[in-house]
């Protein structure tokens, strides 16, 4: 959320946001609706003064007569401030209903685009690996292996349900072991939280109110969130941090849940677009400047470099387009692994900053050096998402007789396994 005087001095620059973001908000009917809720809030606030004068004149009223005066004209001043304040209570209604849909104005190095297809290309790791035979795509190598079964998840969970068993379950257990043991090296602190969560800490992190239809949403009104995000942002929500403290750096695990609304054509087999999946999430709490901002998204995204270069995985780092970036984001860097049965790269992390968009809404503050309460601000990273970071693991190792080399590093959370199969 922007602040509102930062909006109608701004106005303008707001719009062109909307435009770059592919986002439909007309800026304008906020100003007039704000208009109006400043002209409300001053006439209660007279009201009340007004009332208030009346009500201690009482008291001092010189005979009995003028004390019925003055209790009727409390009354009535009364009823117009009810009306009054109900009035507010609708005009504000509608003023936070249309700040919440303010888009975060974007850097000035994210390019013009509409969709992921106009992101563009910052850097490449790695080689991508030729093969002396016809590569197997991820769903045969691990039908091959029993590592999934991908017909008893359909059955057990439905459309895009999976099953991960053998060395395919060990694989997700062997790759959260080695994320938490790099990035803990690097100071986050680990949590696991909640994947259930309440309406507060998604409308704050941005994912409410546009993005409801891809949450679950249970009968008493929680959500199921699509990333640990939402609840470490949460964890903070209405408090006053130390700067001592900062940058406050967490690695968080939850089970993610998504309903991938409006995606029913697009990998509807195997295991990159699925319902239910396991991540681990970097976020980072910083103070309000943004050099620090910038400082820490580049840190984000190499610790996620980090990692797949020492999983041997090639990839390419992507700096997103306007219409790619979310509602809060204020520039995004994608990370796409190569997948060799697609001949193409598909992304498996994405570090986004936000300035104090999040946390102005999650009401996050602390007190600079001066003692000034400021908003901090907010930066996040997946680390690792499984099941989707298989599938580029499984076919860029793959041997010729179906065999899978064992990345060294994850082979010591493998009981020492080289190769699967």
């Amino acid at each position: 959320m922007l602040d509102i005087k930062f909006i109608r001095e701004n106005a303008e620059l707001v719009k062109e946001a909307a435009q770059k973001k592919n986002i439909t908000f007309d800026v304008s009917e906020l100003v007039t609706v704000d208009d109006a809720r400043r002209a409300h809030l001053a006439d209660v606030e007279a009201m009340r003064g007004k009332q208030n004068e009346i009500a201690n004149a009482v008291p001092r009223a010189i005979n009995q007569e003028e004390r019925e005066k003055l209790i009727a004209e409390s009354k009535s001043a009364k009823d117009i401030l009810q009306k009054k304040e109900e009035e507010l209570a609708e005009i504000m209604k509608t003023w936070h209903g249309l700040m919440v849909q303010v888009p975060n104005i974007p850097d000035m190095s994210v390019p013009d685009g509409k969709e992921d297809s106009d992101n563009v290309e910052v850097r490449t790791w790695g080689t991508i690996p030729t093969f002396s035979f016809t590569p197997k795509d991820h769903i045969e190598l691990f039908e091959k292996h029993d590592m999934a079964d991908f017909e008893r998840g359909t059955k057990v969970a439905g459309f895009r349900g999976y099953v991960l068993k053998g060395d395919g379950a060990r694989l997700v257990f062997a790759l959260s072991q080695f994320v938490l043991n790099e990035l803990s090296k690097e100071g986050f602190e680990p949590m696991i939280v909640p994947s259930l969560v309440r309406r507060a800490p998604l409308i704050g992190t941005g994912f409410l109110p546009q993005g409801e239809e891809d949450l679950y949403k249970t009968q008493d009104g929680d959500f199921l969130a699509g990333t640990a995000e939402v609840a470490t942002m949460g964890y903070h929500m209405d408090e006053v941090l130390s700067l001592s403290d900062f940058p406050k750096k967490y690695i968080s695990f939850s089970t993610s849940f998504r309903r991938e609304a409006g995606s029913h054509s697009k990998d509807t087999k195997g295991l990159i677009r699925v319902h239910e999946f396991f991540k681990w999430e970097q976020v980072i709490l910083c103070e309000a400047s943004h050099e620090e901002s910038v400082k820490f998204h580049e840190y984000l995204t190499e610790n996620s470099e980090k990692l797949m270069q020492k999983l041997g995985i090639p990839y390419h780092v992507v700096l997103n387009c306007g219409g790619d970036l979310g509602l809060g984001q204020v520039k995004k860097y994608d990370i796409e692994a190569w997948v060799p049965s697609q001949n193409t790269y598909r992304e498996t992390h994405s570090a986004s900053y936000f300035h104090d968009f999040q946390t102005r809404r999650l009401n996050i503050r602390y007190r600079d050096a001066e003692g000034k309460l400021r908003f901090a601000h907010s930066l996040n990273n997946t680390a690792i998402a499984c099941p989707r970071i298989l599938v580029p693991l499984v076919e860029n190792f793959q041997q010729e007789d179906g065999s899978i080399i064992i990345p060294e590093v994850l082979r010591p959370y493998m009981g020492g396994k080289e190769k699967i199969g």
